[in-house]
């Protein structure tokens, strides 16, 4: 490489590092004098790179924000964790997993052999959890809109569709448009959701970023509220529990288990696994109702001792006896069987 060359990427990568370079700094540094940096500087602006002189007792230079994306340069850990971001950006559901796969193949073809290498052994699938339909992609215009508001702290007007009651092939119901101040824009389950206060409800709201509609202009700045809680993961955790804003589960009950906690542990996500002994824990676990909670505790095939509420134990009791009239009246001999063998998994109940 000509050594002009390799000094105006030293130049480069130098003041992509941060933001102010006093000159005389950056002329040491490069191991040149000022009128050669001078030189190189402008040799970067006429490539596109966008960089101005700030006046002052260390007078010196910053790369600025253009109009255009010019050329970046990327130590290794950069272009690596970049091209991993970009693998799992292929599945965020926002619109973008076209232009995250070609980003992805642009940055792979002027990456150095080496690190080519790195990133092509790093093969993994980014699997979303099964469901009935697929997800709702949104459309990543958007999302720059809320983003955009929130930054800006801008009342957000939107056009919203509600979800289609349960049964009903519908693509939902259009409600009168939404006056919010918006605060969060957060993902769940591979969906993306907006958390802001409502102004015509009085409440806060999580909306569905995919069924929203933003209006032009937005409204007036606003002086952001104190999120429930202050903590815009527990918030939304807690109204995806069906709890408010209490950050707890509706119904919250305590067993004994006869299976190590270890194993148990493994298969809870949001609960407390206490160590009894070699074979035996205390599972603290919480549902939307009691006989969710009965049927989730049920998975594990063990027996099971209610420590408490009464209410968990009668829901075990409502579920024997379903259960029972189920066993009751087994299907055809047809249908008896099946391929399912014994499994000592402990939610193989």
């Amino acid at each position: 490489m000509p050594k002009t060359s390799a000094r105006l990427l030293s130049l480069l990568s130098l003041l992509q590092a941060r933001r102010d370079w006093p000159g005389a700094l950056l002329a040491e540094r490069l191991e040149v004098s000022p009128r050669t940096l001078r030189r190189d500087v402008e040799r970067l602006r006429e490539l596109g790179y966008p960089i101005v002189a700030f006046k002052g007792p260390d007078g010196g230079y910053r790369l600025d924000a253009g109009a255009e994306l010019p050329p970046l340069l990327f130590d290794d850990e950069q272009a690596v964790a970049l091209a991993i971001a970009l693998q799992i950006a292929t599945t965020a559901g926002a619109g973008i997993e076209e232009a995250a796969a070609r980003a992805l193949n642009t940055v792979r073809q002027v990456m150095p052999a080496r690190l080519r290498r790195r990133i092509d052994t790093l093969q993994f699938t980014a699997v979303e959890r099964p469901t009935i339909r697929p997800e709702p992609q949104v459309d990543s215009s958007v999302i720059m809109a809320i983003s955009a508001a929130i930054h800006t702290r801008e009342v957000l007007r939107f056009d919203y569709i509600l979800a289609a009651p349960a049964g009903v092939d519908d693509k939902g119901v259009r409600t009168p448009p939404r006056r919010v101040q918006p605060h969060h824009l957060v993902t769940w389950g591979g969906r993306w959701y907006l958390v802001a206060w409502d102004l015509d409800r009085e409440d806060w709201r999580t909306f569905r970023a995919d069924r929203i509609t933003p209006r032009t202009p937005t409204g007036p700045r606003f002086t952001p509220r104190e999120l429930p809680g202050g903590e815009v993961a527990a918030f939304v955790a807690s109204r995806f529990r069906g709890s408010g804003d209490s950050g707890d589960w509706p119904c919250r009950g305590k067993v004994i288990l006869d299976v190590p906690a270890a194993e148990v542990s493994r298969y809870i996500r949001d609960g407390v696994v206490e160590e009894l002994g070699p074979n035996r824990c205390r599972l603290t676990l919480g549902s939307w109702s009691w006989p969710g909670l009965a049927a989730t505790i049920g998975r594990f095939d063990t027996d099971i001792e209610v420590v408490g509420p009464a209410e968990l134990g009668n829901a075990f009791a409502h579920l024997a006896r379903r259960y029972a009239t189920a066993a009751a009246s087994p299907p055809g001999a047809d249908a008896v069987g099946g391929a399912c063998t014994e499994d000592r998994n402990p939610q193989a109940a």
